[in-house]
């Protein structure tokens, strides 16, 4: 018999950081691309409200619309290089990031015409978002909870001394 019947086989801990569990690539980069749509689609309205011209309202999709289409496509470049990336290398490193910003900084280069700006722009793009990842993918500079936050700024009170049962002792 051996000597480890009846449990469970030793492997990666389900939560180890070594175990990769891979991107679902269609749905990040299509909910990734909807987003920056959104986002596109708000900053294609301030350009309409800032502009000078006849078009009234519907000039944020028929005037300044192609913002919509092009933050969408941002969105879902970077998504989906990253993604794919990652399945390929099967790693969640700051490298996945990096070369989706590159892909979609490409992408903005291409769209004004220019394979010096697109090769600027990745560069610029990769590195920054690779920063990002590679410093722990926040701006607060800490990955502690809100809990654990509350817990060391308040003061720990001292512990209580146990009631007296009400008899005396000697």
């Amino acid at each position: 018999m051996s000597e480890n019947a009846g449990l469970p086989a030793a492997g990666p801990h389900p939560t180890d950081p070594a175990q990769y569990s891979p991107k679902p690539t269609l749905a990040y980069a299509s909910t990734v691309g909807f987003q920056a749509a959104a986002v596109g689609a708000f900053v294609s309205t301030i350009q309409n409200a800032l502009g000078t011209h006849g078009a009234g309202a519907a000039g944020f999709l028929t005037r300044t619309g192609g913002t919509i289409g092009f933050f969408g496509a941002m969105g879902v470049t970077f998504a989906l290089t990253e993604a794919v990336v990652a399945n390929t290398r099967e790693k969640d490193d700051a490298l996945n990031g990096a070369a989706g910003a590159c892909a979609a900084g490409f992408l903005a280069g291409i769209r004004k015409r220019s394979i010096p700006i697109a090769v600027a722009s990745c560069a610029v793009m990769g590195a920054a978002m690779g920063t990002f990842d590679y410093g722990g993918k926040s701006l607060q500079g800490s990955l502690e909870t809100k809990e654990e936050r509350r817990k060391r700024f308040f003061k720990n009170p001292p512990p209580t001394m146990p009631a007296h049962s009400g008899g005396e002792s000697d």
